[in-house]
């Protein structure tokens, strides 16, 4: 009760300071920034926001923040949930790696601005839960790849655009607090300013967000299915950490020229607090204790990014100048310390095995981009672009851990901050590594307007040089070069029947680049079951011939509905398969590498509605909806599936009531993801998740203030697993398990007070 309480006092201290002091005040003045809203139309508007309808040839999805902004999402990866076909994989609550169409994470490429970020990621992924919501403008769904943007893409790209000078005038304070369905609270601060600041216009953000997400996890494990219960395990997984994060950007527009100046830089610092009991056949009690595990994890992530952009009206059209430096560090510092109590025939409390294991993740990844690139009118109305792209990366992998075994008479203190706990500290295979990646990307692009039809083609070719020096490898350190070229065409056309009809079609070709644990060259004992697995440098990426089709209605005056029908054939797809050589664990084992053999479809039908009901006399209520249905279909060793842990749908369901004559609204979504199923060599897993539903209330004061009252999983959502273990591939085949387990994660209600000042 004191929590509740101490909850409410903290969220409500902002609402009741900025009632007394603004209470009456002039609306903001906007004379000096013609271009850009005024804050309250923003933040405290009272209207209801749609889907934008993009008018380029290109098939993009648009959505402004204040389409997200009255549910008060924390993340750029809260805010997706809601718009088509992205899926996540993640723990509940958590909205990491964005997954369009429901692929893995590596098919989607994630922009910032219009740019690459790199990931920490082994699929080169970016995690969108890493950029808060209030740094955004807009998140557009780029369904087809263009000729001036980099071809991974197979699945589409999501991107991240951030406020700018350009994008309010005048200020907002934001705070407030979240409510744990444990009762913890942890807060939320933000600040955004944007205004003429000499020739030029400017914008800081700075935003301080508390982040925790208590879980509970049980376990059930069988010696097969409809087979006997062998143990039983009990987890409490509590993550809990603050994020940090900054922007700036710098606009200046001259007479013939603009320069835009500008960065992000994104603090995640973060600990998982794992602790599971494990108990044999279901029992829980002393006899039957069979381990306590505990599993802590330190995580300290920095994302940062510098981008100049100059373009000038030069050479009969416009020339453009791009240089960008993008960074992340990844450091996690690991230990995970295991006590035995009973596994052999010596029961509590004579057991006495300990384990413990502490690991140091060391990444570091930089992206270097540059651009040089020229635009101009042709005769007929066409425009050709023309340019050169240029993309150095830089990775660096180290991770070094080390094993304790002692009895439990005789503990290790067991923590890092103790000196001869543990050490000395080895690289563990593969964790060793540099990647170093090279790319100079030319396109050429035209487009064109005619009085129905507008329309784009273009060609890419992009050319890549990348060098492996991996120190764990087999036969010592070893250094492998890879230079691989591919010709990207792409062509959209967009065909307006009528002032709210229109067609869309796209065609391109895009590609996938290895992941990173697929090139190294080092040696994974017992990575796959009992079986072993290599690296292979010379892996080439995959490629992908893609088509989309859609059609698009204009409903009323903001209102607008669309279904896309899309289609990927993918090419020297990466498959595991076997080199022939023993594995590690001996008679029945194999070592596997990686290699361009597969090829696989992925088509779908994606819908989506956005639009007041003004039709039926309610104007001042919106309603939201998207469906995607999801398929594909690939061969791997053990016959036909989909793709790995493709979702089978996604949907999302909503509404929003604005009320004008009390200044208030109110709203809610309903999420629901379909089941995924995944196969690798020694595991298949099917994952499940409950649904989500999120509610908000909203009351305004004086067109500068807006309080805003959340809740999201509010029906408990459950994540549930089914694991097929096998240790040999021909156990798998025959379905000879070496354990079935059942497994299920679930999180509570979270509860967000928010209040939000305009100046």
């Amino acid at each position: 009760m004191f929590k509740t309480a101490h909850f409410l006092a903290v969220a409500f201290a902002p609402l009741a300071l900025a009632t007394h002091a603004y209470a009456g005040d002039a609306a903001i003045d906007t004379t000096t920034a013609a271009d850009a809203p005024a804050v309250s139309e923003l933040v405290v508007s009272g209207e209801i926001v749609f889907r934008n309808r993009v008018e380029t040839p290109a098939p993009v999805l648009s959505y402004d923040l204040e389409y997200f902004q009255r549910f008060e999402p924390l993340t750029a990866g809260d805010a997706m949930k809601r718009v088509p076909s992205v899926a996540f994989l993640s723990d509940v609550l958590e909205s990491d790696g964005a997954r369009l169409r429901g692929l893995d994470p590596g098919y989607t490429q994630i922009l910032i601005n219009g740019e690459r970020v790199p990931g920490a990621g082994v699929d080169r992924s970016f995690f969108v839960d890493r950029i808060p919501a209030e740094l955004i403008e807009r998140v557009e769904i780029v369904r087809s790849s263009s000729a001036n943007r980099s071809g991974d893409a197979v699945a589409g790209a999501l991107n991240i655009v951030l406020r700018d000078g350009y994008s309010l005038d005048g200020g907002y304070l934001r705070a407030g607090a979240l409510m744990f369905h444990d009762e913890r609270v942890r807060e939320t601060l933000g600040a955004v300013w944007g205004g003429q600041v000499g020739p030029g216009r400017l914008l800081l953000g700075a935003n301080i967000q508390g982040r925790r997400n208590p879980k509970e996890k049980m376990s059930w494990r069988y010696s097969e299915p409809d087979g006997e219960l062998v143990d039983i395990e009990q987890q409490s997984d509590t993550r809990n950490g603050t994020d940090y994060s900054v922007n700036a950007s710098y606009d200046i527009e001259m007479a013939d020229s603009t320069l835009k100046l500008s960065g992000f830089f994104v603090r995640t610092d973060r600990r998982e607090d794992e602790d599971s009991r494990e108990y044999a056949g279901g029992r829980v009690r002393v006899a039957d204790y069979l381990t306590f595990n505990d599993n802590n994890v330190d995580i300290l992530t920095d994302s940062w990014s510098l981008n100049a952009r100059y373009e000038k009206q030069m050479l009969g059209g416009t020339t453009r100048f791009k240089l960008g430096y993008a960074q992340l560090k990844d450091h996690q510092d690991e230990v995970e310390e295991e006590y035995e109590y009973l596994r052999d025939v010596r029961p509590f409390p004579d057991d006495d095995r300990f384990t413990g294991d502490l690991t140091f993740t060391r990444l570091k990844d930089r992206e270097v981009t540059a651009e040089l690139s020229h635009r101009r009118e042709l005769s007929g109305g066409a425009k050709l672009d023309f340019g050169v792209q240029y993309i150095g990366k830089d990775r660096d992998t180290d991770i070094t851990t080390d094993r304790n075994r002692v009895t439990i008479n005789n503990p290790p203190a067991a923590r890092p901050d103790l000196p001869g706990v543990y050490g000395p500290f080895l690289p563990v295979p593969g964790g060793l590594n540099t990647i170093e990646e090279r790319r100079i990307d030319p396109y050429v692009m035209l487009s064109g307007e005619m009085p129905a039809i507008s329309w784009e083609a273009g060609l890419r070719y992009e050319t890549t040089s990348s060098t492996i020096e991996d120190a764990t490898a087999e036969d010592g350190a070893q250094s492998v070069e890879n230079d691989y070229q591919f010709l990207l065409p792409s062509g959209h056309l967009r065909w307006r029947l009528s002032e709210s009809d229109r067609i869309n079609v796209s065609a391109a070709r895009t590609v996938r680049r290895p992941d990173f644990n697929r090139l190294s060259p080092a040696l994974l004992e017992a990575e796959l079951g009992d079986n072993d697995f290599i690296g292979n440098p010379d892996l080439k990426p995959e490629t992908a011939w893609g088509a989309d089709v859609g059609y698009e209605r204009r409903l009323g005056r903001s209102g607008v509905a669309g279904v896309n029908l899309f289609y990927r054939k993918v090419s020297d797809l990466i498959e595991i398969a076997g080199t022939g050589e023993e594995g590690s664990e001996g008679d029945g084992t194999f070592v596997f590498s990686a290699r361009n053999a597969g090829k696989g479809e992925v088509w779908g039908v994606e819908f989506d509605l956005s639009a007041p009901l003004t039709v039926i006399g309610m104007e001042n209520t919106g309603v939201f909806f998207n469906y995607s249905w999801l398929d594909s279909e690939i061969d791997d060793e053990f016959g036909s599936r989909r793709f790995n842990d493709q979702a089978e749908y996604v949907l999302n369901v909503g509404f929003i009531q604005d009320l004008p004559q009390w200044n208030a609204a109110f709203g809610a979504t309903y999420r629901k993801q379909g089941d995924a199923y995944g196969r690798v060599i020694g595991e298949e897993v099917t994952t499940t998740y409950g649904a989500d539903l999120e509610i908000f209330l909203e009351k305004r004061f004086n067109d500068r203030f807006v309080v805003r009252l959340t809740g999201s999983n509010l029906l408990d959502s459950k994540k549930e697993e089914t694991f097929n273990k096998f240790t040999t591939v021909e156990d798998q085949i025959d379905r000879a398990f070496d354990e079935y387990e059942l497994e299920a994660e679930q999180a509570g209600p979270v509860f967000q007070l928010v209040t939000r000042l305009t100046f």
